[in-house]
Parts: structure tokens; sequence; C-alpha cells
């Protein structure tokens, strides 16, 4: 019992201990690690520590309050830890590979925590890959058909060099799409797709923002093709933009959408009925885009927001000729040419958008 007590007062003071990098996640970030493992010598939370669980040949966990710790694997931490970790096994981290944090989706950090300790891929003696052929890519990939009914295979090609992307379905001999990457991205969309490796992929066409859902049945398979399109991206910012710092072009690679949701939302003319409407805030390029269905290719339509000293603003109520029978959550966006009347579902949703929108007026 003494050995218990000490032994993890001892830990705790391991993970608390400064210049190891022990109190945070040593995979995702996440702040007061509860466990570790100690066969790699590393402070984990508690949602890594369930993907180091699956992975028994290369890690063994334990909690740091539960668990008993004999001496020896004590010694063993003392002699590693995080910072030693990330010495190691990221010595080689690409500037266009995602490191997920806890706040991303399974697959992203599982493939993260896989190709760190079971792959070696970022070890000191691997060769970094050029990121114009690391965003060279070919393979089959499920993408949702039309009317949203069902996802087929279809063949896509990624090519940096070439600065597109095409994808082919059976009956084209041509490509059905040939995307620049100039304005591609990806996010992962596991609960808006209904898969655990959905990926959304965005591009504009003809001025309009265009939609592909994908997936593809290996975790593994689907990180790669979006680290193949951040190199791609990577690739094309470089060489575009041969100035700028790279700590401002790394966030430019891809994003995720600053907040999604449905509204309701009425015509210009304000006396139209409110419809129900898929929104996603694009906060990097300053656009509310919204969709009539989650799924939906293309966009209905998008209202650019500027800053605040253009006439730009948010409120919370109603525009003066504008009423409604019931009352509930509004919000109005105030643009130099129109005022937009949204409607949330709840006073918290209203909350979060209008901060949402206020983020990208302010920035």
């Amino acid at each position: 019992a003494m050995d218990y007590e000490r032994n993890k007062a001892l830990l705790l003071e391991l993970q608390r201990a400064a210049g190891t990098g022990n109190d945070r996640c040593a995979d995702c970030g996440d702040p007061d690690p509860e466990w570790a493992s100690y066969k790699l010598g590393i402070f984990i939370c508690l949602n890594c520590s369930g993907i180091h669980r699956d992975l028994p040949e290369i890690s063994r966990v334990k909690s740091l309050r539960l668990d008993f710790w004999e001496s020896n694997l004590i010694e063993f931490m003392r002699n590693h830890g995080n910072l030693w970790a990330k010495a190691k096994f990221e010595a080689k981290v690409p500037p266009y590979y995602y490191i997920p944090k806890s706040r991303d989706c399974m697959v992203l950090r599982q493939q993260w925590i896989r190709a760190k300790y079971e792959r070696g891929e970022f070890l000191d003696t691997q060769v970094c890959q050029d990121p114009c052929s690391a965003g060279s890519r070919e393979g089959r990939l499920w993408k949702l058909g039309k009317g949203r009914r069902q996802f087929q295979k279809r063949q896509f090609l990624l090519s940096a060099r070439e600065g597109v992307m095409k994808y082919y379905s059976k009956e084209s001999r041509g490509p059905k799409a040939v995307i620049s990457i100039e304005t591609l991205n990806a996010m992962f969309q596991v609960e808006k797709i209904g898969h655990n490796h959905g990926l959304q992929i965005t591009y504009i066409t003809d001025g309009k923002t265009r939609n592909l859902f994908v997936y593809h049945e290996s975790g593994k398979e689907i990180v790669d093709w979006f680290n193949a399109i951040r190199a791609a991206r990577y690739y094309y910012l470089k060489t575009t933009f041969p100035n700028v710092p790279e700590p401002e072009l790394i966030p430019r690679i891809t994003r995720n959408f600053a907040r999604e949701g449905y509204m309701e939302k009425t015509g210009p003319k304000h006396k139209e009925a409110f419809k129900v409407r898929w929104f996603c805030l694009d906060s990097q390029e300053r656009n509310l885009i919204y969709f009539k269905n989650p799924l939906d290719a293309f966009a209905q339509g998008q209202v650019f927001i500027g800053r605040r000293d253009e006439g730009y603003e948010v409120r919370d109520d109603l525009p003066q000729k504008v009423w409604m029978k019931k009352k509930k959550p509004v919000i109005t966006l105030v643009t130099p040419t129109r005022e937009f009347v949204f409607i949330c579902e709840n006073d918290r949703k209203q909350r979060e958008w209008m901060d949402a929108l206020n983020s990208v007026i302010t920035q």
C-alpha cells in the first residue's frame, strides 16, 4: 500500500514536471493526461489511451491514479516522457501533414497514432517526401451520387504538378470534373456523411461552391488521401506565394467550417415565407453558404461577410418593417446592400451563430 501511494505521487509529479511536455497528451495535446503508455514512456489522455489499447505489440496503457505502478516502470517513465517521444517519433512530420487535436474525428487520431508508433512514418531515418510527389495520388473512392441516394465507386486522380484533381465515372471516357487545386478544400464530416471515414471535398466551379462527399473502407487510405490533398495544396501555396512565411500558409492548406447547422431564411422581400436551410460558415473565405439539404452538391446561395468598418454587423432583433407572429430567436445580418433575417432553433444556437458571425466581422 505504501509503494502504491508513493509511486502514484511520483508519477503525478512526473506528469506535472516542467520541461517534459508530460502535462499534455503526447498525441492530441489535451491538457492533464490521466493515462500513460508504459511501453512507450508517454503520458496520454483517456481518448488516445483507447486507441493505444488496440496496439498491444507497441503500446501498453495504465491509469495514473487507478492502477498500480511498479518502481521500474516509474523509472522508465522518468527516462522517457512526451518531449523525448516527440523528438523520436515526430522527427520528420512533413509541414503539410495534418496533426489532429482532441476534438478531431477518431479516424484522424487513430491514423496519426498508428503512423507514429506502428509504421514509424516520421522517424529520423525516413526520407521526407517532397510535397509535389506526396500530392499525387490515384485510386477509387466511394462517392455520393446524384439525388443523394447511394455511394458509387469512382476513380480519383490528384496531381500537384498539374494543379488539378479529377474523378471519372464508369460511363465517362473523360473526367466528370476537373478541379483546380487553387479552390480545393477537404474536411472530415463523419456525422454529416454518416460514415466514420466520411470526407467532404469542396471547390469552386462557375463561381459556385460544389461539394463532393466521399469515403473509403480503409481508415489509412482516406487519411492518406486527405494528406495528399494537403500536400498538393501546400505545393500550390508555396509556388504561388513564395514570400509568405510558412506559419501563415499552413492554416490555409485546408480548413473546417467555423460553424454549420440549420436556420430558417426569408427571401429578399422579407414578406416571403421562411424556409429551412443548411448553413455553413467559411470564415477563411468570409462566406455564409446555404443549401437546401446538408448533402447537396451545389449551394443555393452565399452571403459575403465583410468587416465592421465596411458596414457589416449582426443583431439579435428584426429589421424595422419586419414582424413575426410568434417570437423566435432571430439574427439580422446587416450588409451594405441588404439585411438578411434568420430564425434559429433556440437561444443557445442563436448565441453560437452570432458569436461565429461576429468573429468573421472582427477578423
